[in-house]
């Protein structure tokens, strides 16, 4: 019996809602059977899903050059493929799987069987990123999630006015056009003590990649040979994927003019500081202690910096 399995009942989070939306379909993990062995990324969006994943990759792997994320680390809540075609292809992996959720805790089901890591990003970097994704996508992506059977709600349109418009409405909204974004952090923040789940911050990946990834390697319970981290941290710096980004976005960025280079964009922070006033990004540091605490909303901005949500693996 796995370990976890034998805490308290009720010691770990239960499914209350379903989440739908032109991206979302979270009835899929209704149906998922988990592996002891499993991994889960989660994260809001646009805060360092897909370097986390290509780091899980990379410590999996041991440093493989050719590891196809966007192929073999699905987006298991993604309404689109439809619900059974995506269960069965993630049941006949035979690797250590490792997937990638969007979804708050409480739509999840969250299992004692795997491992969960969650990574965090200042919610104005997050729009930086999220506008850049949403701008530059073209008409099979607008295809693939509006005229899609099964979608629930409103379809996604493209972006108007400036980015600063676009940030204005995201946080007025919380979260509009895609989803609501403090839920997700609080939810999270709110079981970061759990021993299957690991906490990450964009900004500790940027300070320090290495020390990163060996945190992850170590709460995963894999021993990388010393002679592999070289290779490893290689393969997961932001300059590697940029120029592999065919591996890492989905359909080898087939959904976005420009191609996978937009989809791994730029990978810094603070460009919200050109564009948005003092009161704009006074506003938003008020919403995130409002809606967080003061505790969660210093990890949010900064990382570990921040005083907060880092713990040993």
């Amino acid at each position: 019996m796995n370990p976890l399995d034998e805490r308290p009942q009720g010691a770990f989070p239960r499914k209350t809602r379903e989440l739908h939306n032109h991206h979302f379909d979270s009835t899929v993990w209704n149906d998922f059977v988990f592996r002891d062995d499993d991994i889960v990324v989660g994260t809001y969006a646009k805060s360092g899903t897909t370097w986390t994943q290509q780091i899980v990759g990379q410590i999996l792997t041991g440093g493989a050059p050719d590891v196809d994320v966007a192929s073999i680390s699905p987006w298991v809540d993604l309404r689109v493929p439809p619900k059974a075609e995506k269960l069965a292809a993630i049941e006949a992996q035979t690797h250590r799987r490792f997937l990638k959720t969007h979804l708050p805790v409480d739509a999840l089901v969250y299992s004692p069987r795997a491992k969960y890591i969650y990574a965090a990003r200042d919610g104005r970097d997050v729009v930086w990123s999220m506008h850049n994704h949403h701008a530059n996508a073209n008409a099979m992506w607008y295809g693939a999630l509006n005229d899609t059977p099964g979608r629930v709600g409103p379809p996604i349109e493209p972006p108007q006015g400036s980015l600063r418009d676009y940030f204005l409405d995201w946080l007025a909204r919380d979260g509009h056009p895609f989803w609501p974004f403090w839920e997700n952090i609080r939810s999270w923040w709110a079981i970061r003590d759990l021993p299957n789940l690991l906490l990450v911050h964009f900004e500790d990946l940027k300070a320090d990649l290495p020390g990163e990834a060996r945190r992850i390697a170590d709460f995963l319970g894999v021993a990388v040979p010393p002679d592999r981290w070289p290779a490893i941290i290689e393969h997961s710096s932001f300059d590697w994927m940029k120029a592999h980004a065919g591996q890492a976005a989905p359909l080898g960025g087939v959904f976005w003019d420009g191609g996978p280079e937009v989809f791994i964009n730029k990978g810094t922070n603070g460009r919200w500081r050109d564009t948005l006033t003092a009161g704009d990004a006074a506003a938003y540091e008020a919403m995130a202690e409002r809606e967080l605490g003061a505790e969660c909303a210093a990890w949010l901005a900064h990382g570990s910096r921040g005083g907060a949500g880092r713990r040993a693996a």
